[in-house]
């Protein structure tokens, strides 16, 4: 059987001087891999993370040589230029190779991918059996159009083939492990982390000053919330699939003590929509003697509904942060992006975990799509009142960003949003905290709140020199009161200060 060639695109622009976090595995790639792989099928993976741009291209046009087929991926980012140049440069090299991508953004914006005239087809939302039926018809020589889970172009048409259904775990074998050489992201996080690095793997407890292996595992498929700014609902169909505990322990367990590995970062949409399995889970760790620290993503009413015996057990097998999506401080816009967080839940969920000794990194958007300017302020209130109460927690606020797919997108695009046209545009969007893709959507004076809130709630934490001084404990009493007169020369007065001092 010929080989199949699968590239994991860059996350970062290295144009910026910036590269993602080394503990982010190709997941995606090695998920779609498991099925031909226990076929007996080659699959050679490449990470352009791990690699320059051209490196990484040569690798695949090398690798792809009497292979039978091209896959690649792609999220919103960066990922979605550098997934389309690899793939130029491998049709350039093989014209006759049939080139395949599949992941979040080409499952939302298939036509975009197809008339470029490089892919024979886009893999629609879960990718493994999708895939696996691929491999096996192109090997055949049949239709494309009798594979489910597909979107083709013909004849200047998007044509999708039958819906794919959604299967859960029982039908799919473990991540293939042994596809990965994990000493390049082992050696590359021993070295050290640099500030320049986005997507950092937050330090664990007992780690402090010194460096850590990490590595990102998946354990779920979906989520089950409406949520109308997100492209997961119409790909998943809210629906949720999970590995159960016994299985995620035995996997996980398996290679963290083979690798030697520190920390693990849940990269799963909703990681506790089950407490049960979570408890669970949480219980094997303690009951197996996994020394592991572990960072998941949660909903702020799964936390608050849990019962506390279930918190307690996360946190002693290990937990240290949970990513909670706030995302929004208004109850009028919680209902109006569709969004199951009862009220009050966000500062609920973030005291239970802060007084767990646990960090919650509270992620809110303001600048929805007819949002006004006092739910705006409502929103960056409520994280000022989680800065001040919450010694640990690290709560954020983005700008909204118009993802296709999304139920939020057509209005956007009605209120005059005008996206990129081509992948190499796509490619540009950067971190949320970064880039605001759509300006003037958020009123002056609520920009400067927000960036206001933002250095008091860094300097609160000691992020900027590292410790805590009279800088530290003022922004911590600005936030505790709610008075920020003259907080905006404060906050230049600092800058001035960091500048003279050389930041000491």
């Amino acid at each position: 059987m010929r080989r199949v060639v699968l590239y994991f695109p860059k996350m970062a622009d290295p144009a910026r001087g910036v590269a993602v976090s080394k503990d982010l595995l190709p997941l995606s790639l090695l998920a779609i891999a498991a099925l031909p792989d226990r076929e007996g099928r080659e699959v050679v993976l490449i990470d352009g993370n791990l690699t320059s741009e051209s490196e990484a291209q040569r690798r695949v046009v090398e690798a792809c040589e009497g292979a039978l087929l091209f896959g690649t991926t792609g999220i919103l980012g960066y990922q979605v230029a550098d997934a389309f140049r690899c793939s130029r440069r491998v049709k350039a090299a093989h014209p006759d190779l049939p080139l395949f991508v599949g992941g979040w953004f080409a499952s939302a914006a298939p036509r975009l991918q197809l008339e470029t005239g490089l892919y024979d087809a886009v893999c629609i939302g879960q990718g493994e059996e999708t895939f696996a039926d691929l491999v096996a018809a192109v090997e055949a020589g049949a239709d494309l159009q009798e594979v489910a889970g597909l979107a083709l172009l013909r004849d200047g048409e998007l044509v999708r083939t039958a819906e794919r259904p959604i299967v859960g775990y029982e039908d799919l074998p473990n991540c293939p492990w042994h596809l990965l050489d994990i000493e390049p992201y082992r050696a590359a996080q021993l070295r050290g982390r640099s500030a320049r690095e986005v997507e950092r793997m937050p330090t664990p407890p007992g780690f402090e000053g010194r460096p850590f292996f990490g590595i990102s595992y998946v354990s779920s498929f979906g989520c089950p919330e409406p949520c109308t700014f997100c492209c997961s609902p119409g790909l998943t169909h809210r629906r949720w699939k999970h590995l159960p505990a016994a299985r995620l322990l035995d996997d996980l367990c398996d290679v963290t003590e083979r690798w030697g590995v520190d920390a693990v970062r849940f990269y799963d949409a909703n990681w506790g929509v089950d407490e049960r399995r979570s408890r669970a889970f949480s219980e094997g760790l303690i009951e197996r003697g996994v020394d592991v620290a572990w960072y998941c993503l949660m909903q702020a009413g799964s936390i608050v509904r849990y019962a506390p015996q279930t918190l307690d057990a996360m946190r002693d097998s290990g937990l240290y942060v949970v990513g909670v999506g706030g995302e929004t401080g208004d109850a009028a816009m919680m209902r109006a992006i569709g969004k199951h967080t009862p009220t009050d839940a966000n500062e609920q969920a973030t005291w239970e975990l802060d007084r767990r000794g646990i960090t919650a990194w509270v992620t809110y958007i303001i600048g929805y799509p007819h949002e006004e300017e006092r739910s705006m302020m409502r929103t960056l209130e409520e994280c000022r009142r989680i800065a001040a109460r919450c010694v640990h927690a690290r709560p954020t606020v983005w700008p909204y960003r118009p993802i296709p797919g999304s139920a939020l997108y057509p209005a956007a695009l009605e209120l005059g949003y005008r996206p990129p046209s081509s992948l190499e545009e796509w490619g540009t969007i950067g971190e949320y905290h970064l880039d605001e893709t759509w300006p003037g959507k958020i009123p002056a004076h609520v920009a400067r709140a927000r960036r206001l809130f933002e250095h008091l709630t860094t300097l609160k934490l000691g992020l900027p020199r590292g410790r805590i001084g009279w800088w530290e404990r003022r922004a911590q009493r600005r936030l505790e009161s709610g008075d920020l007169r003259g907080a905006r020369l404060e906050a230049k007065a600092f800058d001035l200060y960091q500048r003279l001092t050389g930041g000491r």
